[in-house]
């Protein structure tokens, strides 16, 4: 049995503090701007890491597949070819690429790349979420 708390923990996380950033930029103390925008990123590595380990498992487990790739860019891959993600392969490519990113950049440009997909990512992430749960989402 697939569980799928901790996705759903992180996902929960994620939209939270991307909400609370898209509500801070009338707040005139960047700092606190600043300090949501990499807490949100690191709330984005979190869930992309938990979500591509849950979609594999449930490739394994739900789908049959065997003989898995360990890495999240085939693994989406699969799951594009069995039909699972809500929207297009280059989408989640795209968060890939977000995510390895955001873990080798220390001028910040890459963070506010990734903060621009967000809003999509978690849609996505929610729509895969339930796809592979089937639990709606509140």
């Amino acid at each position: 049995m697939i569980e799928y708390d901790k996705l759903k923990r992180a996902l929960i996380l994620l939209k939270e503090q991307n909400d609370r950033l898209n509500s801070l930029f009338d707040v005139q103390q960047q700092w606190i701007i600043d300090a949501v925008k990499e807490s949100t990123i690191q709330r984005f590595e979190i869930c992309w890491d938990c979500l591509w380990k849950v979609l594999k498992r449930y490739l394994k487990e739900e789908i049959g597949l065997t003989d898995l790739p360990n890495g999240p860019k085939p693994i989406f891959r699969l799951a594009n070819e069995n039909n699972l993600l809500p929207s297009d392969i280059e989408n989640w490519m795209k968060y890939n690429q977000a995510r390895v990113d955001t873990s080798h950049d220390y001028s910040g440009t890459k963070a506010e790349d990734a903060l621009a997909i967000m809003d999509d990512f978690i849609d996505d992430a929610i729509g895969l979420y339930q796809t592979m749960s089937g639990e709606s989402w509140e």
